[in-house]
């Protein structure tokens, strides 16, 4: 029997990506979403005519526990950062039982691991420290409770903990993402887009600091087939994936460094003649914080996590660019959008 599967965020970047993936890869699946609106709705169905639309948000706790409650598998693309979501989801895990678990496959992100930053309120610096989900793994599901993201983290992986028999989780934690997604709503990323319409609207580039720091990337292409690799495991009773305690997966191409990105930024927007100069001026904490109120995490801090994990189990490899090839793509876009 296809298995049921239930996905939140399909109209965001993420998850409307990951949708992509899955759907294609399985057509025979039957597959639900959470939908915020009708008009949301109406673009998802019109490119998955077969999807079954689940009307709601992530403030919907009873929908949610309910499609949760009749799912085999659960995709949370969503929010990572909605509490109520994630504790609607536990309660619709405890349905579960052994003879039909529940495999529930969480978006986190590797924000949670610039906690060192966050502390010490640094940027544009470089820390050696480098987290990794193979020999590491027990680290990163015990993070400390101040990181970002591990408030949610706790209540998906404490699910597993609970029950291990009725539930089975597996956290996917991506770095900095980027490329063109393939979903029926948001298409592109946050970070790297970001940083390039700043440097457009001031028309000058800019480094975070020193610009030293260092992040892990994927695209959101390579990312989907994490997902994917993870959700074709399930359906096969787990699969070669491990699951809760092992269940935590970081997905990425390799590092970059931040002040790289910001120059090559600088460089493009003045070869697309939208600046007049390629040069960077270093800006402190607050000039960063004025012009984006998460800047100093966003451009200045440290994320550094090797994935490991899917490489051995699934033998996932990232086949698409590096961010820093799409760069001039990325100015090209945010410049369209602000009508240059």
């Amino acid at each position: 029997m296809a298995p049921k599967v239930f996905l939140t965020g399909v109209t965001g970047y993420i998850g409307g990506d990951g949708l992509y993936a899955v759907s294609n890869a399985h057509p025979d699946w039957e597959l639900s979403a959470l939908v915020r609106s009708k008009e949301k709705a109406a673009r998802l169905t019109s490119q998955y005519p077969k999807i079954r639309v689940v009307l709601g948000d992530l403030d919907s706790s009873d929908i949610i526990e309910e499609e949760v409650k009749n799912a085999d598998i659960v995709f949370h693309f969503a929010d990572c950062d909605h509490v109520a979501a994630a504790k609607a989801i536990a309660k619709g895990a405890q349905h579960h039982t052994p003879e039909r678990p529940l495999w529930l496959i969480h978006t986190s992100g590797t924000g949670i691991l610039t906690v060192e930053d966050q502390r010490a309120r640094s940027y544009g610096i470089e820390r050696l420290k480098e987290y990794n989900d193979w020999e590491g793994v027990s680290e990163l599901v015990n993070l400390p409770e101040d990181a970002f993201h591990r408030n949610v983290d706790e209540i998906i992986i404490g699910i597993g903990r609970r029950d291990p028999f009725s539930a089975r989780t597996a956290v996917v934690c991506p770095p900095t993402i980027y490329g063109p997604g393939r979903g029926p709503g948001n298409t592109k990323s946050v970070q790297a887009y970001l940083l390039s319409a700043a440097v457009l609207k001031r028309g000058k580039g800019f480094l975070v600091g020193k610009g030293e720091n260092v992040w892990h990337q994927v695209h959101v292409q390579d990312l989907s087939n994490v997902y994917l690799a993870l959700g074709d495991a399930a359906a096969a009773g787990g699969g070669k994936a491990t699951w809760n305690e092992e269940g935590y997966y970081l997905a990425e191409n390799g590092s970059f460094v931040w002040g790289d990105i910001q120059r090559k930024v600088a460089e493009e927007a003045h070869a697309q003649k939208f600046i007049e100069s390629p040069a960077v001026e270093s800006l402190d904490d607050k000039q960063t914080s004025d012009i984006l109120s998460v800047g100093l995490y966003a451009w200045g801090s440290n994320s550094r996590g090797r994935a490991i994990r899917a490489r051995k189990l699934f033998g996932w490899e990232p086949k698409q660019p590096k961010l820093i090839d799409l760069i001039p793509d990325i100015v090209s876009l945010e410049a369209k959008a602000l009508g240059l």
